[in-house]
């Protein structure tokens, strides 16, 4: 029994569309940068070239490096939806200013929901953009 080609175009368009949109979200992880240290574009603080850094592996886990705290975390990428989770932070000893800012920056980055890359720079979006850039040396 022969279907109508209404019918057939039917019964393949929506396989079709999840197939497409599943291989369009395979490729967009694929673009995710693992085994990469990230610095975030920021303005070091008065008295220290310092910036946070992200240090990814190749198993989507990874390390924040923050203004003076160390945090753990792991990715979960599902096309271009991300979420960051955050393990136990390791606080030094800083100034009152740097601790505040690895509060506000921790804030924002389990606010993170999705990210995008261009280039060396991958940007994710949340409360606010991060945007950090991808080390070549």
């Amino acid at each position: 029994m022969r279907l109508p080609a209404a019918k057939w175009s039917r019964r393949v368009a929506g396989p079709l569309a999840c197939l497409i949109l599943c291989a369009g979200s395979a490729a967009l992880a694929a673009d995710f940068p693992e085994d990469a240290t990230l610095r975030l574009e920021a303005t070091p603080m008065k008295g220290s070239k310092r910036v946070p850094i992200l240090q990814i592996d190749t198993k989507n886990k990874a390390a924040f490096d923050l203004w003076c705290t160390h945090v753990p975390a792991q990715f979960v990428l599902v096309g271009d939806t991300v979420t960051i989770l955050l393990g136990t932070p390791t606080p030094q000893q800083c100034d009152t200013e740097r601790m505040d800012a690895d509060e506000d920056l921790l804030a924002s980055l389990m606010a993170v929901s999705s990210w995008s890359r261009q280039g060396d720079v991958v940007t994710f979006e949340g409360e606010r953009p991060l945007r950090f850039r991808i080390s070549t040396n």
